[in-house]
């Protein structure tokens, strides 16, 4: 079900949400949080595909605050989205003109549920410093995603000026299965044995160089990146030691294939994750994410991020 509200306040849309719970339970009190959206009128149906899909393991409170041009008259229209059109949770969507047209408290306060976490999410562009925005300042955990720039490393660079405890970003997420897999290679090797590391992923992907900085720091010896074309996201990792490489590579598949001399080939399920299922692993903690915050800060630094091959396999 879907209700449109125009020219409306904040105020407004909770009292009829409350009208909408005390007469048909339509809207649950069971939500474990409330996600808050900053995005454009473009980015709502994209950023609430990804969210309604991850409210069924997490049932909260959507608003989508859409900020529209603030030289426009000032105006605020809502959309609430409940049932069949909301996944397990109640979605509140703001379209925001002229003074309106700013993630602020104010616009949001009235329809925060009481004593339940704020997460924070921007799709697109970050701020600078999120949690120094009026948003971020309520948001026990802020959600950026560095893959929306066009340039990569500079991303990663203003990611690591801006960052503070309970930041995190989706470039850093899609890692964690190949983080997993490669976590469980290298406790099978004496890591002292290995003489280089190399990345092969796309030059537009932060993820790329986000796990070339995480090898950097976990393991002290040189990493370089093999430069994949443009879009393919990451495609290999090798390990280099005297007595022979250990490759784990993924094509275009959703299954990935371990190397490694005088042993059969391993086919390892290694899937391209999804914005829902990188949100969904986002919501299940709220603590700040040590690891990330070590390697924006101590292994980028450390990481040779330039390209010293070009691979096109």
């Amino acid at each position: 079900m879907r209700i449109s509200m125009q020219d409306t306040t904040t105020s407004h849309v909770a009292k009829r949400l409350t009208r909408l719970r005390e007469k048909g339970g339509v809207v649950a009190l069971g939500r474990v949080l409330t996600l808050v959206i900053s995005t454009d009128d473009a980015g709502i149906e994209s950023a609430l595909e990804a969210a309604n899909a991850a409210s069924l393991e997490h049932p909260c409170r959507i608003i989508v605050l859409a900020l529209g041009d603030p030289a426009a008259p000032t105006r605020l229209d809502a959309e609430i989205r409940v049932g069949g059109d909301a996944g397990a949770s109640d979605v509140v969507i703001l379209w925001c003109t002229g003074d309106n047209a700013q993630a602020d408290e104010s616009l949001v306060g009235a329809l925060l549920l009481p004593d339940a976490p704020i997460v924070a999410w921007w799709p697109g562009l970050p701020p600078a410093v999120p949690s120094a925005t009026p948003l971020g300042r309520l948001a026990h955990r802020r959600i950026t995603d560095s893959g929306a720039s066009a340039h990569a490393e500079s991303a990663l660079w203003d990611l690591r000026a801006g960052h503070r405890d309970g930041d995190t970003d989706l470039a850093w997420t899609r890692l964690t299965l190949w983080r997993i897999q490669v976590a469980g290679i290298l406790d099978n090797l004496d890591a002292r044995s290995l003489t280089s590391v190399s990345v092969d992923g796309a030059p537009d992907s932060p993820s790329t160089l986000l796990l070339a900085s995480w090898l950097t720091l976990g393991l002290r010896i040189p990493v370089t990146i093999a430069h994949s074309k443009v879009g393919r996201g990451i495609r290999s990792v090798r390990l280099r030691r005297p007595e022979g490489d250990v490759v784990l590579s993924r094509s275009q598949s959703q299954v990935a294939r371990l190397y490694q001399q005088g042993r059969p080939v391993q086919r390892i399920a290694l899937p391209r994750r999804s914005d829902q299922d990188c949100l969904a692993e986002e919501l299940r903690r709220l603590d700040p994410d040590e690891v990330f915050g070590a390697v924006l800060h101590e292994g980028l630094p450390l990481a040779d991020l330039s390209a010293v091959q070009a691979s096109e396999r």
